[in-house]
């Protein structure tokens, strides 16, 4: 992999909202979905990150992703409702289901905010931390385009479907998890592609059922659950939480972000539980950091020098590529070159 000097998050945050913008994008809503992708480059999660800001303008530009649309609110029914998004940016969406459900759970406790006709929106950890900021626990699950077959299966119907927990944790970082139900999401599967790199044997196999180290072939082929049967029957039940539940597309009919042909019919869920309904905040905090402190005295296992909690790499790259400036692969470089083009906003490219 090649890379070029490192770049300031904050000029590639300024560059990829003008990008949104000119794709017809309010100022507000561009610089959400902007600053999703930065963000996710600055947690080390580059899969999700710049790479796939001309996914998104594409599937703007051939109209399956309605940078305009207005989220219409059809359930309101205390701590549950229902947002049908339109086919608006999922980015926007999930943001606005969270802030709704934030809001709910303060009233009752706990409220669950699902989405209809949404679209991929990116890290689910962005969402889940949104909320842990406001002092929730909070859950979020989201379908996804097929990946993987059923366990016993050859053909791909069932999505990567991720899904993230979030809570505050005193005076650390949130502890967030946010995971595919694939052995590995296939953002990172497309990274590779993009850096000329291997997989993993493991990963994925081929269309015609063999294991592969081939990133193209994988893509083409089918990616593994994770542990098994476990993470297929998981991925299910996410696409149940996502898609069924929500009245949204399921299985084969998701469509991803990398398709600018089809219109996604992804779902969402997002459920937030008001701490303070429970127990004081204070008393939550207090707990989770005796948590950490016994996660973190635990004798080292050969071959590790830390113990981490979830979320706490993440909080770490954020701020070392903050203070350093962002490297990013060679092929994102030139895909970020080409949008300035088409564009015109070659004079915004924050390298």
């Amino acid at each position: 992999m090649s890379t070029v000097a490192r770049i300031d998050p904050y000029r590639l945050l300024n560059f990829a909202t003008a990008v949104y913008v000119a794709a017809g994008m309010s100022q507000e809503n561009a610089h959400l979905c902007a600053d999703t992708l930065v963000q996710a480059d600055l947690w080390g999660h580059q899969s999700h990150g710049v790479m796939r800001l001309s996914w998104y303008a594409a599937r703007l530009k051939a109209g399956v992703c309605d940078p305009k649309a207005k989220p219409e609110l059809v359930i309101d029914a205390g701590g549950l409702a229902l947002i049908d998004g339109h086919d608006g940016m999922g980015q926007v969406l999930t943001a606005s289901a969270t802030q709704e459900a934030v809001r709910r759970a303060r009233t009752h406790g706990i409220a669950a905010v699902g989405i209809r006709n949404s679209n991929h929106f990116g890290t689910a950890l962005y969402f889940t931390l949104m909320a842990a900021r406001q002092g929730c626990v909070a859950f979020l699950s989201t379908n996804a385009s097929p990946a993987m077959a059923p366990w016993g299966g050859r053909k791909k119907i069932v999505g990567t479907n991720p899904w993230s927990w979030a809570c505050p944790a005193g005076a650390h970082p949130p502890m967030v998890l946010d995971i595919a139900n694939t052995g590995v999401a296939r953002g990172k599967i497309y990274l590779a592609k993009q850096k000329g790199q291997s997989i993993p044997e493991g990963w994925a196999i081929s269309a015609a059922g063999a294991p592969t180290t081939d990133p193209s072939e994988a893509i083409d082929g089918i990616i593994l659950p994770m542990a098994q049967h476990k993470g297929y029957a998981i991925a299910l039940m996410m696409d149940m939480l996502s898609g069924i539940l929500t009245g949204s597309g399921f299985g084969a009919e998701v469509a991803g972000p990398y398709q600018a042909e089809r219109r996604s019919r992804a779902g969402q869920l997002m459920i937030a539980l008001n701490i303070e309904a429970m127990q004081p905040l204070s008393d939550f905090n207090a707990r989770m950091e005796a948590l950490i402190a016994q996660i973190k005295a635990v004798p080292l296992a050969q071959g590790f020098s830390e113990v981490f909690y979830p979320g706490e790499i993440e909080a770490r790259n954020d701020a070392k590529n903050r203070r350093e400036g962002l490297l990013l692969p060679e092929d994102t470089l030139t895909d970020l070159i080409k949008l300035a083009g088409d564009y015109n906003l070659k004079e915004l490219l924050p390298f």
